[in-house]
């Protein structure tokens, strides 16, 4: 195989950028080992949690599966890898939306977590990887110096060069045992770029890199595999490589290794657009009280914006012209702290924890039921805390998110301030397409944009009727197409 990091898409490498790359990876073989020429043996069970719905099957390294995995082969005509891993909760959601996708059209979707196989070099390295993320996730909302001079330069210069791309590279040639008894004809659709390059690095045949965001990032290069990309924006920054080394001209991405399309969605979301949407405006014109779905990522980094949102709607929560699903993912501590600061959510909250098939029943219940008060939840399992948001997503009014992968989901959204430079081209992008607001920096603009929704309904019924011809256009189609570009790759 090519030295991936002495040449990305034919622009050479500085010898000392190629040098720096070398010597993290040697740094890393220090502190984490070297596990390649490991064997590791394979198993697969049902997804405990979203098997049944998404049709999940995990893949298991090593002899530590639980006594229901079996040996049993993969299924190599439909089955299809979905490699994944958890940093916050993004990468699990896009893979969720893949994996309901590839359901949906007949498919069997294989989850590979590089972050959940314990004894390998691959998960040491992005467990203290992702450790570093959400600790930076969390200082940046604490201060503002931290997130000017550190956070925000880093997600949206620092992770955008081609040098951090080589070095990436030379880290992702320790991740590619994970892979070896994986039948290399198997497409592999990636949602994270780390498990597509150890994909290639493992010599996979057939590799899909599901590129999120809409910041063009060296970053999510793959060389070797199919990037595909959520929006046009997205398509152009990547085709040229746009800004990623300086102000250079790059050698552009060849077109056939890079295509637009659309977003990356649930299957169940996609096909219960119309319906939700008209569900949306009925209540909004009935006075219902108005559902605003407030929703904590995996970093834990929103909880003073939810505090703020909260309060400013207590009062519409108690004459019942407002409702409340606070879902805080896998941080119980979040609601504890919130329950703190605000006593009297006490008195106007019910807890759904750690009670999957509850949570089910509430958001099947909500689709067509009257919702009011806070309804909170909080599940300690990764699979459940993430999974929550898309069941409720369908029966709430508003969606409260900072502009990360959310961003591109079906539903009307408010945005809180982001979380990385980069994310605030996700909301550029759903404010255009008409089903999202413009990014809120600030608590006053928030308690705005949440007083606008609340007082009037022009602004919930033109993001609905977007969002209904943004499906007839096709722009939510990605998690099918990539799923098609995969099978495609693997038929030629």
């Amino acid at each position: 195989m090519s030295e991936k990091s002495r040449s990305i898409f034919g622009n050479q490498m500085a010898e000392k950028i190629y040098r720096k790359a070398v010597k993290t990876k040697k740094k890393n073989i220090k502190k984490f080992g070297d596990d390649s020429n490991a064997d590791y043996p394979i198993s697969i069970e049902k997804n405990a949690y979203i098997g049944d719905s998404l049709g999940v099957m995990n893949v298991l390294l090593g002899e530590a599966g639980s006594a229901k995995a079996a040996k049993a082969p993969f299924d190599t005509e439909k089955g299809i890898i979905v490699g994944n891993i958890r940093m916050g909760f993004g990468h699990y959601r896009i893979s969720m939306a893949i994996a309901s996708a590839a359901k949906s059209m007949g498919y069997v979707p294989y989850w590979m977590d590089l972050n959940s196989y314990r004894q390998t070099t691959c998960t040491k390295v992005i467990s203290a990887q992702n450790d570093l993320y959400s600790l930076g996730s969390r200082l940046s909302g604490k201060s503002k110096l931290f997130n000017k001079l550190v956070w925000e330069p880093l997600n949206y210069e620092g992770f955008r060069k081609l040098s951090y791309n080589a070095s990436d590279q030379k880290n992702a040639e320790l991740m590619a045992p994970v892979y070896r008894n994986v039948p290399k004809e198997i497409p592999v659709v990636a949602t994270h770029v780390w498990p597509a390059q150890a994909a290639v690095h493992a010599g996979m045949k057939h590799v899909v890199n599901a590129i999120p965001d809409n910041w063009p990032m060296a970053l999510h290069l793959s060389e070797g595999s199919l990037h595909t990309v959520q929006t046009h924006y997205a398509y152009q920054g990547y085709r040229i490589l746009n800004g990623m080394q300086g102000n250079d001209v790059l050698q552009p991405m060849p077109d056939s290794d890079l295509l637009y399309v659309g977003h990356y969605i649930d299957h169940e979301l996609v096909s219960n657009i119309e319906i939700d949407c008209e569900r949306r405006i009925k209540r909004k014109e009935e006075k219902k009280p108005m559902r605003f779905l407030l929703t904590i990522g995996g970093a834990g980094a929103q909880k003073e914006i939810f505090s703020a949102i909260i309060r400013s709607l207590m009062p519409a929560i108690r004459a019942k012209e407002a409702a409340l699903y606070v879902n805080v993912g896998d941080y119980r501590n979040v609601w504890e702290e919130l329950t703190k600061e605000i006593p009297e959510l006490s008195g106007v909250s019910k807890e759904h924890f750690n009670q999957w098939d509850k949570t089910q029943k509430f958001a099947e219940d909500a689709l067509t039921g009257d919702v009011c008060g806070v309804h909170a939840f909080w599940h300690e399992n990764i699979f459940e805390a993430v999974y929550c948001t898309n069941l409720l997503m369908r029966s709430c009014d508003v969606l409260v998110t900072k502009p990360s992968e959310l961003a591109f989901y079906p539903v009307p959204k408010l945005f809180i301030k982001r979380v990385g430079g980069h994310e605030q081209w996700g909301a550029i992008h759903s404010a255009e397409i008409g089903e999202g607001t413009l990014e809120c920096r600030d608590t006053p603009h928030t308690l705005q944009m949440i007083k606008l929704f609340m007082e009037q309904n022009h602004l919930l019924e033109d993001m609905c009727e977007n969002i209904k011809k943004n499906k007839e256009a096709g722009i939510y189609d990605g998690a099918y197409k990539v799923v098609e570009l995969a099978m495609a790759k693997k038929n030629k």
